[in-house]
């Protein structure tokens, strides 16, 4: 079945569609449509009790005029509700006069070559919608008993598989018709610990965009180690005295401060609006030469990876920062045109009932050339390493950050001596950038369930290699 077909409509109607939006005086529009099966399964006490399944079907319809937005959209695809959505669009956005000086939405572009056939960074090798449930059930109850053997001390072991199918096409007033076909699969553990009359708990995932062959020894493996790993120092861990001194942060999970307090603020939207630390900083020094970073919608099987965003630009590999220098904003179709640039493949939205607008996919720094994690430790006086954080806060004008550091240790004369907990990381993030002193060669992509919520909700990835910087404040004792 073609998406044509799938979605009930010819390439005719796709046309009307746009003449229609366009009808008012518009400068650009386009069609979203999408068709996502959910599905997920609750293990609790051993046993799968619970579960869900759910559609969202539908089409999108966004008109531009100069500056301003006309959205709506149709929770069918009937030809009549599409054609009033478009109408609507249309009008909205023709509602009230642009901002006089801004680029008109005729400068959008040329028409992109983006056919999502000849690029596939996520197949679906076994299909979600064709396995069998029951086999998911048994790999639930492995995941609970994988645990159970590892750790006496496991009290509950809550385990959630979630699986969705997304077809999605994009049809523009530049005639580009593309289309994707979008598996993404989730696994989550919680496990509660008791030690005396203490808790403790601990919570993993894994996330891939790829079919049911993500159901594999080695993603349970994976999951069941990570569960107990570490719950030995959690119980003996202590709050320390607070106080600004060195943190290293481990590879791997530690890019979620890099996303939040970093990746938001190289977002155009936020730059072109003013909102951003960095808008001005174009072209300039903003962190030691050596350092890269990027936001990725090339890595095979991210939660992050776009063949398409949702605009329908092609998914490509974007240089923020390189060699220490800011070199790039992440861009959707509108901000590219206000910048006189291409699109990066950043406009995404959380379903066809959402607007798209400038978002990270997989952001990463890449490795350095300061040895090891080992290295790194070894050369902190007085420090704190950190490789998990949770419940961050960022200030995206002012660059502000605070995170709650989920697990530690401090770092004493090079080594890594108590472990720590309760405690928050505080500080700057271009001034964190700044400060960065080493990088270590051991970049680690996190595949865990990250889940961005700048006003819509979209999948991400993210990771970084061990870094040290030299100056953060520690909230402690």
């Amino acid at each position: 079945m073609n998406n044509c077909e799938r979605f009930g409509v010819s390439e005719e109607q796709l046309r009307a569609l746009v003449a229609e939006g366009l009808k008012a005086g518009g400068d650009w529009c386009d069609l979203y449509f999408e068709d996502t099966a959910y599905r997920s399964l609750l293990l609790r006490d051993g046993e799968v009790g619970s579960g869900g399944y759910h559609v969202d079907f539908g089409c999108g319809i966004r008109v531009l005029k100069g500056e301003k937005t006309g959205y709506a959209y149709a929770e069918t695809t009937d030809f009549a509700s599409l054609r009033s959505a478009a109408r609507a669009a249309g009008s909205i956005a023709a509602a009230a006069s642009p901002h006089g000086g801004q680029p008109s939405g005729r400068s959008r572009g040329t028409a992109i070559k983006s056919d999502a056939a000849g690029v596939d960074f996520y197949p679906e090798l076994r299909s979600w919608e064709q396995a069998e449930t029951a086999g998911f059930v048994a790999f639930l109850q492995r995941i609970d008993a994988g645990i159970r053997a590892r750790d006496s001390r496991v009290l509950k072991v809550i385990a959630t598989l979630s699986y969705s199918v997304s077809n999605v096409m994009m049809y523009n007033s530049l005639g580009e018709l593309t289309s994707d076909h979008r598996p993404l699969g989730s696994l989550s553990v919680q496990v509660i610990f008791r030690q005396g009359d203490r808790t403790e708990n601990n919570s993993v995932s894994r996330s891939l965009r790829m079919g049911a062959e993500m159901i594999s020894d080695e993603v349970l493996e994976d999951l069941v180690s990570r569960a107990v790993e570490g719950m030995d120092a959690r119980f003996e861990a202590k709050r320390p005295k607070g106080g600004q001194m060195s943190v290293v942060m481990g590879a791997g999970a530690s890019g979620i401060l890099l996303h939040e307090a970093m990746g938001h603020a190289f977002e155009a939207d936020f730059n072109r609006k003013g909102q951003s630390v960095f808008c001005e900083k174009m072209g300039r020094r903003i962190c030691r030469p050596g350092i890269n970073i990027l936001d990725d919608g090339t890595l095979p099987a991210s939660r992050g990876a776009c063949n398409v965003d949702d605009e329908g630009v092609p998914g490509q590999k974007t240089y923020m920062v390189t060699d220490g220098i800011l070199t790039s904003y992440l861009h959707d179709r509108i901000s590219a045109a206000y910048y006189g640039v291409a699109p990066t493949g950043n406009g995404r939205r959380e379903s066809f009932r959402y607007n798209p607008i400038p978002r990270m996919r997989a952001t990463y720094m890449e490795s350095g050339p300061d040895g090891t994690k080992e290295d790194l430790i070894a050369s902190v006086r007085k420090g704190i390493y950190v490789d998990q954080f949770a419940n961050g806060q960022v200030k995206i004008g002012e660059g502000d950050f605070t995170f709650f550091v989920k697990s530690g240790f401090l770092i004493e004369d090079g080594r890594l001596t108590m472990p720590v907990k309760d405690i928050n990381i505080i500080g700057n993030g271009p001034e964190a950038l700044a400060d960065i002193r080493a990088v270590a060669g051991d970049l680690k992509v996190d595949e865990g369930t990250w889940t961005c919520g700048k006003e819509q909700s979209v999948a991400v990835s993210c990771g970084i290699p061990s870094v040290l910087i030299g100056k953060l404040t520690v909230g402690g004792e």
